[in-house]
């Protein structure tokens, strides 16, 4: 942000004795990037992913990855998302109840409920699996996504660890086999019995078909039995792409959703005027009916709690940054960047110029009012990223958002923590290492 305000939304940096980074923070060239057909491939620093990720859509290669957008894409249609809708009301369900015994105390940090709550949404929707987080939040799996996420980010800082030869040699390098032992497994088993009761439900051997539940109903399809129903041309995807993928939106499904929502609810906390009106809007939707399920309708008729959580990814993208690798010299504006420079789009910075944003650092979902919209780049507003490359879950990340805030706000009202403050660090995703302390207080709805 120094570096912004000292050289402008174009500048190189340095790390060391690795090429620069040229950083982007200028709509304008945040769209010739994003916009481009050309530049499509994620830099070096994503490598760390690829023990855990393999190559899914996330780190794959312009090549592969536009083989597997194009099966992933009807994979999140409309109508599939609208079948996950009970689950997210499901789980926030079980987070309100985890929340009662915080009532009343002078602070509670709420992350760490949010973050087990979209890990138990994110295995239930990918996988048609439990893992129950929220009831055992030292279980082994949930454990190992916690070492992965900060192993990835350790190693992009670390002179030592970034190197595979040097960092064999430390204690993150034994963990992270362990947990990727653990995460593997399940998902492979996983995997495993999908197709064996996606098998038996067809009773064709090569040709898997609909899961019935006891009365002849058809259960819904998760993330891992679309993929295992693909055949094109008789070219299923292999169990490997399937792991792959699953673990993918694991990874991007879990943390991300919840560091926007904990974000979300904090921000609330902060102006109880907001708050207020988010809480209006669910009444004229509920009424006075605290636990009545959400319905998709209703998610739908959210339009001023959209904003809020817009505006809260304006502040706080969940990834405040990410990067390409230029594969050919281009030209731009009379400059030829050359092969080999890594391009880093500075999403934080981005949303906090104030020649777009006026006054950036106040809380205004009235920001993304149809009349505040007109006339602004949707390139200077990129927390899902954009262009050919951006990001495939946006819509069920949405639905997830709003149902479990508009739960919570049904329940309790949120109280600000006097003098506690965010101190913000980007491991891999966007976090506090203060946490998000409040105060909870039952909701008279």
């Amino acid at each position: 942000m120094e570096c912004q305000k000292k050289y402008g939304g174009l500048f190189k940096m340095y790390f060391g004795f690795a090429p620069p980074f040229l950083v982007i923070v200028n709509a304008k060239h945040m769209e010739y990037v994003l916009g481009s057909t050309k530049l499509l491939e994620k830099s070096r620093d994503y490598r760390f992913l690829h023990n855990w990720l393999g190559k899914g859509l996330l780190t794959s290669g312009s090549v592969k990855w536009r083989k597997q957008r194009k099966i992933l894409t009807p994979t999140f249609h409309f109508q599939i998302l609208e079948q996950f809708v009970e689950i997210f009301d499901e789980y926030s369900g079980i987070l309100i109840k985890k929340l009662e015994t915080e009532v009343g105390k002078k602070s509670v940090d709420i992350y760490p409920y949010v973050t087990l709550c979209s890990l138990d949404v994110i295995c239930a929707t990918s996988m048609g699996t439990k893992v129950n987080a929220q009831d055992k939040s030292e279980s082994e799996y949930v454990n190992s996504v916690k070492a992965m996420s900060r192993i990835i980010m350790d190693r992009s800082l670390s002179l030592i660890k970034m190197f595979d030869f040097l960092y064999c040699f430390t204690n993150d390098y034994r963990e992270e086999n362990h947990a990727l032992k653990v995460l593997h497994g399940y998902t492979k088993a996983v995997i495993k019995s999908r197709k064996q009761e996606l098998m038996k439900a067809s009773g064709i051997s090569d040709s898997p078909s609909e899961i019935e539940d006891d009365l002849g109903r058809k259960k819904r399809k998760t993330f891992i039995d679309l993929l295992l129903q693909y055949n094109k041309d008789g070219q299923p995807i292999s169990e490997e792409e399937i792991r792959e993928e699953v673990d993918t939106f694991m990874f991007e499904g879990h943390d991300t959703t919840a560091g926007a929502m904990t974000f979300a609810l904090y921000s609330l906390s902060k102006n109880p005027d907001i708050q207020e009106k988010v809480v209006e809007e669910l009444r004229s939707i509920f009424g006075d009916d605290k636990d009545r399920p959400v319905t998709l309708s209703d998610l739908q008729e959210m339009k001023y709690l959209e904003a809020v959580i817009k505006e809260t990814l304006r502040l706080y993208p969940s990834v405040p940054f990410y990067s390409r690798d230029v594969h050919e010299d281009f030209e731009y504006e009379g400059t030829t960047v050359p092969k080999g420079t890594s391009l880093l789009l500075f999403v934080f910075g981005l949303h906090r110029d104030p020649d777009t944003f006026p006054d950036p650092e106040r809380f205004d979902p009235e920001r993304f009012s149809q009349e505040n919209l007109r006339g602004r780049s949707p390139y200077a507003y990129v927390p899902f990223s954009a262009g050919p490359r951006n990001c495939i879950g946006q819509k069920y990340a949405m639905m997830e958002m709003k149902s479990l805030v508009s739960k919570v706000l049904r329940n309790y009202e949120l109280l600000e923590v006097p003098g506690h403050k965010l101190l913000l660090s980007p491991e891999t995703i966007l976090k506090s290492l203060s946490g998000f302390h409040v105060q909870l207080r039952k909701r008279k709805f």
